[in-house]
């Protein structure tokens, strides 16, 4: 099977929204990290001070770092969503992985993120869960969604 120009060209975008998304997720899963570690640092420098007058910022050291460790576990999870995205695979319909261009906005289906921009282009990496994504969900070029109300038709998947 060869491709053509155009495919490649495609395969480019999704090669690049994939990349990206997976760069910002990084970029989170470090930060989740390097939080969750600083507060747990905290927590354990208290360790040694008067008992009775820290205990409570040694509990609050211990909740921050609870949240920081959800936070991590969800980014590591996103992350994980990312990596199993096929990069070579052009889809016919909306799914995960797709690039959706449509008269109203561009979108990725991958994990909630939010904008991010490609030469110039404007795509909303959105997840599966997410309401727009539920709408228009195994459509295919061509086809009209309803999204709040409001006709969308999708010009391209890819």
């Amino acid at each position: 099977m060869t491709m053509t120009t155009d495919t490649t060209v495609d395969l480019e975008i999704k090669n690049q929204l994939l990349d990206e998304c997976i760069r910002v997720q990084t970029d989170f899963v470090e930060n989740a990290r390097i939080a969750m570690e600083d507060a747990q640092e905290s927590a354990n420098e208290s360790q040694g001070a008067i008992e009775d007058k820290f205990e409570s910022f040694r509990e609050a050291c211990h909740i921050q770092r609870d949240m920081f460790a959800k936070q991590l576990d969800e980014a590591i999870g996103k992350l994980s969503i990312l990596k199993r995205i096929v990069r070579n695979k052009v889809n016919d319909t909306v799914t995960l992985g797709s690039v959706v261009r449509t008269d109203a906005q561009n979108y990725f289906i991958s994990v909630s993120l939010g904008e991010i921009t490609v030469d110039g282009e404007k795509y909303f990496a959105i997840s599966p869960a997410s309401p727009v994504f539920q709408a228009m969900a195994e459509k295919g070029k061509g086809d009209t969604f309803t999204f709040r109300d409001k006709s969308i038709k999708i010009l391209e998947v890819l």
